[in-house]
């Protein structure tokens, strides 16, 4: 697990069937077996290069992400080690499993922050989305600011710090970006389906349930 708050900004390459990341020195050492979300994509490190890694990356992850185009030409990526049970959550909840790419509409400078509207690839993914609710992009953990009827359109207010730190900084309208969706989204779906289907009025979870209970 992870926390979407970047530690580092690095590079990545690849390496035959795999990739190599450089650039963990900020949160190093690293030990075989360990996971990095790497622009949000959770890698385990299967040998250590230097203050980096190699990791073997496959066929689905190379689709589902950006990860593929980025290491082929060799690109900025941002960084973070697995969550330790004492640490801190300063983000939100992140697996490191990419839902889907989403691309860059538009980027807006304002006095004290940067707007960044991003729109799903797959407009049903919208569906996990609403006002306040968090979303990965690229591995950081960020709140939606506002979005569209569907959510497959969406915008996130980013503070200068953030900015400044991540690989967001680079970015232009156009560019694909890794998107994870907020984890309760999913699970809140998953056991509303559950009870329709089976019709077990003891699950207790209905969607007038999560509208009292401030989900919703």
């Amino acid at each position: 697990m992870f926390t979407g708050l970047v530690q580092a900004v690095g590079w990545i390459q690849r390496r035959g069937s795999g990739v190599v990341v450089e650039g963990c020195a900020p949160f190093g050492p690293l030990s075989l077996g360990d996971s990095v979300a790497v622009d949000g994509v959770c890698l385990t490190v299967a040998d250590c290069v230097g203050e980096g890694f190699r990791a073997d990356v496959s066929e689905e992850t190379l689709g589902r992400t950006t990860l593929g185009r980025k290491s082929e030409r060799g690109a900025a990526v941002n960084l973070e080690p697995a969550l330790r049970l004492s640490d801190r959550l300063g983000g939100h909840l992140v697996s490191g499993h990419i839902d889907a790419v989403g691309h860059v509409q538009a980027i807006e400078e304002l006095p004290q922050s940067w707007m960044l509207t991003l729109r799903w690839a797959d407009p049903r993914f919208g569906r996990y989305v609403c006002e306040k609710a968090s979303v990965a992009v690229d591995g950081i953990s960020l709140t939606v600011a506002d979005c569209s009827p569907d959510g497959s359109e969406f915008r996130l207010a980013v503070i200068p710090h953030t900015w400044s730190v991540t690989s967001l900084q680079g970015r232009a309208v156009g560019d694909a970006v890794n998107l994870e969706a907020d984890q309760l989204a999913r699970y809140a779906e998953r056991l509303l389906v559950a009870d329709s289907q089976t019709n077990q009025a003891s699950a207790g979870i209905s969607s007038e349930w999560l509208s009292e209970h401030g989900w919703i």
